[in-house]
């Protein structure tokens, strides 16, 4: 399975939504723009979007909720090494409270992954980041990224765009 992204303004992805009425379109918004989302087995609908491989998937994504994507860079030879510590470790974020949707996605083209979780609320997301199985978690990082990470990794975190706005 893979997840297919693409950046644009809400007019620009509602009209994908309108000439690919077969997809499943998720759209979010943040302070910096607007996000469509897709999965599917097939090409990529979009001309200027970016490809995922699923690697892990746990829950529904939904039309409502809160989602926050942890983008990491990561290096050629690190990629078994990244990948294994995701497929190793226990995934309590999906019995977290609010909890909705969890991916790993890796990239077709490029090295940055993306670490999706979807929420019901930003409160539910907080709550996870200030439990003990968060801490638990991310125990073994410490100040020093790992040697894996090619760059800096950083967060993008959206609002979903209610379906009843884009009509």
């Amino acid at each position: 399975m893979k997840a297919f992204m693409t950046n644009g303004t809400i007019d620009f992805l509602q009209k994908l939504q309108q000439k690919h009425a077969n997809l499943d379109f998720f759209f979010m918004n943040s302070h910096e723009g607007s996000l469509a989302y897709y999965e599917g087995t097939g090409k990529s609908v979009f001309t200027a979007g970016r490809e995922y491989e699923i690697l892990i998937q746990k829950g529904a994504v939904k039309q409502e909720g809160y989602v926050v994507m942890n983008n990491i860079p990561v290096t050629e030879d690190g990629k078994p090494v990244f990948e294994d510590r995701f497929k190793k470790r226990q995934q309590d974020v999906d019995g977290m409270p609010g909890f909705q949707a969890f991916r790993l996605l890796k990239p077709t083209k490029g090295n940055t992954y993306v670490v999706f979780t979807q929420w019901e609320s930003e409160k539910d997301f907080k709550n996870w980041k200030n439990s003990a199985a968060f801490q638990q978690a991310h125990q073994d990082q410490g100040t020093k990224p790992p040697a894996y990470f090619a760059d800096r990794p950083f967060v993008t975190k959206y609002h979903m765009v209610d379906q009843e706005e884009l009509n």
